[in-house]
Order: C-alpha cells, then sequence, then structure tokens
C-alpha cells in the first residue's frame, strides 16, 4: 500500500503536508548524500525550417482494426515497432514527431571562469536530442523513424570552485514538432519547439533536520 493511499492520510505516520509549527517533531541532524543543483538555465525556442536526417526507420504495427490511414488509430497500447517489411514507397506523409527521452547528450562543452565574477562561468555546448519522426508512406503502411536535433547553448552559470567539489553539467530535453513535410533521401523540414535546462551538479553532503525514519505502510 502506497504512503499516499487513502488509508494512510494520517500526516504523523506518512510524508505529506505539515501541520502546525515545521519544528514541532523534528528528532535528530542527518547527513544526506545527494546530487546537488548548484545552478541551472532554461531555454525555450522554435526551431523553423529544420532539416532532419533519419538515421534508422521500423514499421510499426497497429493491432487495432484500422489502419493509420483510415481512421487514425494511433493508441500507443496497441502498437509495436518491427523490422520493416519493404522500404517506404512515396509519396511520403509526416505525422508527427517528439524527443524520446528526457536526457540530451552534451558535447563540444566549454567553460570559460569570469574573473570579475568568483565561481562564475560561461557555459557553451552543443546538445544533441534524439527524436522519434512517425510517417506514413503512399500504401498507408505507418512507419517510425530516429533522428537527431542539435542546439547551441551559451549561458552564464554558477560553478563550485573544483579544488571543493568536482562537477558535473547535464541536460534535460524536449522537443515537440508542429508541423513537417517530406523532402527526400530520408530527410524532413520540421517546426519544433525545444526546450532544454542546463544544470551543474554534484555529489555533496548535506546536513538536514530529520522527522526520523518513515513507517512502512
Amino acid at each position: 500500500m502506497s504512503f499516499y493511499s487513502y488509508k494512510n492520510a494520517n500526516p504523523n505516520c506518512c510524508p505529506g503536508t505539515i501541520s502546525g509549527s515545521a519544528l514541532d517533531g523534528l528528532q535528530e541532524k542527518v547527513c544526506v548524500q545527494v546530487k546537488r543543483v548548484y545552478d541551472s538555465a532554461m531555454t525555450q525556442e522554435q526551431l523553423t525550417k529544420q532539416t532532419v536526417t533519419i538515421t534508422s526507420y521500423a514499421q510499426v504495427n497497429n493491432t487495432c482494426t484500422c489502419n493509420a490511414c483510415s481512421c487514425g488509430c494511433n493508441n500507443n497500447d496497441n502498437t509495436e515497432t518491427v523490422a520493416p517489411t519493404s522500404a517506404p514507397v512515396p509519396p511520403i506523409t509526416f505525422e508527427s514527431c517528439r524527443s524520446t527521452t528526457t536526457e540530451g547528450n552534451i558535447r563540444n562543452l566549454t567553460v570559460d571562469r569570469l574573473c570579475d565574477r568568483p565561481c562564475f562561468a560561461r557555459v557553451r555546448a552543443t546538445i544533441d536530442i534524439p527524436i522519434d519522426i512517425l510517417f506514413v508512406d503512399s500504401r498507408c503502411v505507418e512507419y517510425i523513424g530516429k533522428a537527431t536535433i542539435s542546439v547551441n547553448r551559451d549561458v552564464l552559470l554558477s560553478i563550485p570552485d573544483e579544488s571543493i567539489v568536482p562537477y558535473t553539467l547535464e541536460s534535460m530535453v524536449s522537443a515537440i514538432c508542429v508541423s513537417g513535410t517530406y523532402l527526400g533521401n530520408n530527410q524532413f523540414k520540421m517546426t519544433i519547439c525545444v526546450t532544454t535546462i542546463l544544470k551543474v551538479l554534484a555529489e555533496a553532503e548535506i546536513l538536514i533536520p530529520s522527522y526520523g525514519y518513515c513507517p512502512i505502510p
């Protein structure tokens, strides 16, 4: 049974909101090892007329009684991808695309510290975002293609001194297509809404007040 089940809604025995003073019931100081976020920066933009090349594709099998052309059956619970039995036959119609993961791949990273602002640095990087492109051919056979879009980021972030704690940079990404057309040679021209969050992380030991251990339901 979950901590948050209605049968365990007693705030005295499960995680949840605090009634009264937050200081009531504190029992100890606890040292926890966590990934601390020292700084982060979010960028949102729309990429127009972005040319994307498919590197591989698979055929989508719909187990529903209709196909994608006749009634738009796109229930993810009723689809599976298999090796294509044949290449797509033009003309090819773009359907949709979106990112396949929330973690982007950072490359060409440079961190230039600022002399006039201690603990700050100019961070420049290229972030690769893997996406899935859904499309159908002239036979109403549905395919899903793998591709990658790349965005450049140039941001100012607070970064801890490496002599104190080693840090890493990670990215969270999201990409959703607004529209797209097939150009030929496995290429699509698309308009894509992209969100990226660049974070400075470090493993740290932090001292926090504790209410003790959670009773397991």
